[in-house]
């Protein structure tokens, strides 16, 4: 997925769906990136609100006018598809102290891995600090409206949700 001078980062996640958040922090990866992999993990045992396939399509429309952001979904280590792809840089967003203490442990354990992928980290605007899946999809469990966490693109699939 790399050019041998291409500077490619990963930003991996369930997008549970994709939040405001997430858009914010894979628009401002893909400023300092010459590719940015926007990958969905495949966990099996996690129970999920979207099926994969649905959250990789929301992923593409949100993401469709920037050029050097891919979107893929893989299963596995995230460390795994990585090397598999060439990928120096795993990319995080960070919302709080106890954000930054988790994926601080998680970028360790990364590095025992494999020390030649390094992780970055950037912290969620002001605005985007209450903004997560989980809190959007606790919304749409009791029927409201996610407009205002959600980016537009995929707002009207998202609120399909309600009616399934």
């Amino acid at each position: 997925m790399e050019n041998s001078n291409d500077k490619t980062a990963l930003l991996a996640g369930s997008f549970d769906p994709v939040t405001i958040g997430h858009e914010s922090i894979a628009l401002r990866a893909a400023d300092i990136f010459d590719t940015l992999i926007v990958a969905v993990g495949d966990n099996m045992q996690k129970h999920t609100l979207f099926a994969l396939d649905e959250r990789v399509n929301m992923l593409k429309k949100v993401f469709a006018h920037v050029p050097n952001i891919k979107i893929c979904s893989y299963q596995g280590l995230t460390m795994q598809f990585c090397m598999q792809n060439q990928i120096s840089y795993i990319v995080r967003g960070v919302r709080s102290a106890m954000d930054y203490d988790t994926e601080y442990n998680m970028a360790q354990a990364n590095r025992l891995l494999c020390s030649q992928i390094q992780t970055i980290w950037l912290p969620a605007m002001p605005e985007h600090i209450g903004v997560s899946s989980s809190a959007v999809r606790e919304i749409l469990h009791h029927g409201g409206d996610v407009k205002a966490f959600v980016p537009q693109a995929v707002y009207a699939d998202i609120m399909k949700y309600k009616n399934r």
